[in-house]
């Protein structure tokens, strides 16, 4: 795990969507839960990206005006610096880069052997772009951290962005890299944030198909969007065969997020991320990189998803059922004035997956959503749309 208390510096402000109390949530209900003293979990520490590192995915003018706006307090509209989504902080410089720092040394640790499963939870910034801050993001960590690790000598890595909101930043970076296959579960942008995410982004030439996008309708519960999981990430990865798994876990599809329409449980979620860990030592000899990403029910939502998260990669599940700490609950409550959930659960039986090899149903919109996904990218992979062969 990659935690430094300077994280939280991440903050846009009060009012703000995305508060960093949720990663001090996160990071204290796993200490008291004693993932942290489990004897194979180390947390590391970690140096800010600088520039050099930086440049492999943003602008040199672009990391020029994130340091003077976070200098200064002037906004650099034409960089998406100052916006509603993104204002202008102290230090904005120093706290995006340490996030992407962060980021880096959990690749380069899973890169190198140094650890199997390396995790930071601040991270998954998915939307920044080479020249421009977009949806609460200012540097692009996972981007950053896909680069260095083509860089270092990767040929093939994959992305998983399960966030509701389309991993539009760093399908951008590759897109025209056949190395990198991103695939990203989401909301449909014809109703939520960034408008793109549509089948029809396969990649650009000479990387047809390492672009995969699910857009997903609103109102998709744990249920159709496993299914959806199932009908598209396991066949794709098998497939490509990565070196090294990268995921992006924003929470934000949790029935309780304020930003968006999806009906996931933090059950669904759990379900998830135990498919995407089966999947790193399936197909990328268990070289998993994880991140955060977004989610805005502080209290609620993000902090039990996460937990679930690094427990996942750290090879120990939490079981649903079990009673959040005393201490955390109290910690939370004098934090933030809320009451935090009683337990790891929200009481959802999540079912066993319908898979995509049982049938295609015609009537479902989540279906539809797959099978266009599937035959907009299968056959760029040799795979039939329908039967996965």
């Amino acid at each position: 795990m990659f935690w430094d208390d300077r994280l939280a510096s991440y903050d846009f402000g009060p009012g703000h969507p995305m508060n960093p109390v949720r990663v001090e949530l996160t990071m204290a209900l796993a200490r008291e839960l004693e993932l942290t003293e489990r004897p194979n979990v180390r947390v590391a520490t970690f140096e800010a990206a600088g520039d050099k590192l930086l440049g492999l995915v943003h602008e040199e003018p672009y990391i020029a005006a994130v340091r003077h706006a976070g200098a200064t307090g002037l906004p650099e509209v034409r960089h998406g610096l100052g916006t509603p989504d993104n204002p202008v902080f102290p230090g904005m410089h120093d706290a995006s880069a340490l996030v992407t720092g962060a980021s880096v040394a959990a690749a380069e640790a899973v890169w190198t052997g140094g650890a199997e499963h390396a995790a930071n939870i601040s991270g998954g910034l998915h939307h920044a772009l080479s020249g421009a801050a977009s949806g609460f993001c200012v540097y692009n960590d996972p981007a950053v951290a896909i680069a260095r690790l083509l860089e270092n000598g990767a040929e093939r890595v994959a992305y998983v962005d399960i966030d509701v909101h389309h991993g539009d930043g760093v399908q951008a970076a590759f897109y025209d890299d056949p190395r990198v296959l991103t695939i990203s579960l989401h909301e449909t942008p014809r109703t939520l944030f960034p408008g793109t995410g549509f089948p029809n982004e396969t990649g650009g030439p000479g990387a047809e198909g390492t672009a995969v996008n699910v857009a997903l309708p609103p109102g998709t519960g744990d249920a159709p969007w496993l299914r959806a999981f199932d009908a598209i990430v396991p066949p794709l990865l098998r497939r490509f065969r990565p070196q090294v798994l990268v995921t992006q876990h924003g929470a934000d599809g949790h029935a309780l997020d304020p930003l968006a329409h999806l009906i996931l449980s933090v059950d669904g979620q759990r379900t998830a991320y135990a498919a995407l860990h089966r999947l790193a030592h399936e197909t990328a000899g268990g070289r998993w990189v994880v991140t955060g990403g977004g989610g805005y029910e502080l209290v609620q939502v993000v902090p039990r998803a996460w937990t679930h998260l690094l427990a996942e990669a750290a090879g120990g599940p939490i079981p649903p059922e079990t009673a959040t700490p005393d201490g955390w609950r109290d910690f939370v409550q004098r934090r933030t004035g809320e009451v935090a959930p009683r337990r790891m659960t929200d009481g959802t039986s999540v079912v066993e997956v319908h898979r995509w090899g049982n049938g295609y149903d015609p009537a479902s919109p989540v279906d539809q959503a797959v099978l266009a996904t599937r035959r907009a990218v299968f056959p760029e992979h040799g795979l039939d749309p329908m039967t996965d062969e």
